[in-house]
């Protein structure tokens, strides 16, 4: 539901993204040159003559050595010490969409079926780590949330084809054929969806690579309009494979939590005006 009346409320604040310390940068264990801080890594886009665990990769994907469940992985999206998925490169973006192909097929060859995965920016979203990177988690099924999610994607009747068809002033940019709008219905302010123009269940590596750079668009409009603020995004794939970029503009209450109702200061429209 959309309330403007909401961001004026007493005590409405909002979390930011430190900025780095001389510590972060001294001891970051993501950074190239300190591949003997990480487990031992599962896979890395690098030169075939590389060894395993030493510098020269462009992307690295080791085990998440705190992880929530069976099998986890992190992504580290680059060698050099960037922040955001807003400051990488393009041949960056490149190797990351093919570590993430990878990954997703090693799992399945491995009978997990879904690979959930997600980017978290900022402490306030559950980034321990502010060195950019992803999380792959291995399930054995669909999480609820997508198994709840498949009936409005069905095709004939698929809401992510009914938003593409009315995108209008929804529509923020295009990479291909997939398409980056503002969610009609937003949970927060400046919420975003990815969406591939075809109603396709499983994204290929080259729809992986224009859905990287769109979110990377979409992350740098975002710090332009409201500045580095805490983010989590995740790929649905399934009847419709999709992005969903949420930033974490407001604090969850139990209005949201307890009832499902999301109050959004921000109208999708006015969303994507700014953000184009």
């Amino acid at each position: 539901m959309v309330a403007p009346a909401r961001a004026l409320r007493p005590g409405a604040t909002r979390a930011s993204v430190e900025p780095p310390t001389q510590d972060e940068l001294d001891s970051c264990p993501f950074c190239e040159g300190r591949e003997d801080q990480t487990p031992p890594e599962t896979y890395a886009v690098a030169p075939a003559d590389r060894a395993p665990d030493t510098p020269g990769w462009r992307a690295r994907v080791v085990p998440n050595l705190y992880p929530a469940l069976e099998r986890q992985e992190v992504v580290i999206h680059s060698p050099r010490h960037v922040r955001s998925f807003a400051e990488l490169e393009d041949e960056e973006l490149a190797a990351i969409a093919h570590a993430w192909n990878r990954r997703r097929e090693a799992a399945l060859a491995e009978d997990f079926a879904y690979v959930h995965l997600v980017v978290n920016e900022g402490r306030a979203a559950g980034a321990s780590l502010p060195h950019s990177h992803s999380q792959l988690i291995w399930l054995r099924g669909p999480p609820p949330a997508v198994v709840e999610e498949a009936p409005h994607l069905e095709k004939g009747r698929c809401g992510a084809c009914a938003v593409l068809a009315e995108r209008g002033s929804l529509e923020i940019a295009v990479r291909g054929d997939v398409a980056l709008l503002a969610a009609p219905a937003g949970r927060t302010p400046y919420e975003q969806l990815i969406l591939a123009e075809s109603h396709e269940a499983e994204p290929t590596e080259q729809d992986l690579l224009l859905a990287a750079e769109l979110l990377r668009h979409a992350i740098r409009k975002l710090h332009d309009a409201e500045g580095a603020v805490p983010l989590n995004a995740w790929l649905h794939p399934g009847a419709h494979w999709h992005f969903e970029l949420v930033p974490r503009l407001t604090v969850f209450a139990g209005l949201e939590l307890g009832a499902g109702i999301y109050p959004n200061w921000l109208p999708p429209e006015e969303a994507a005006a700014r953000l184009r």
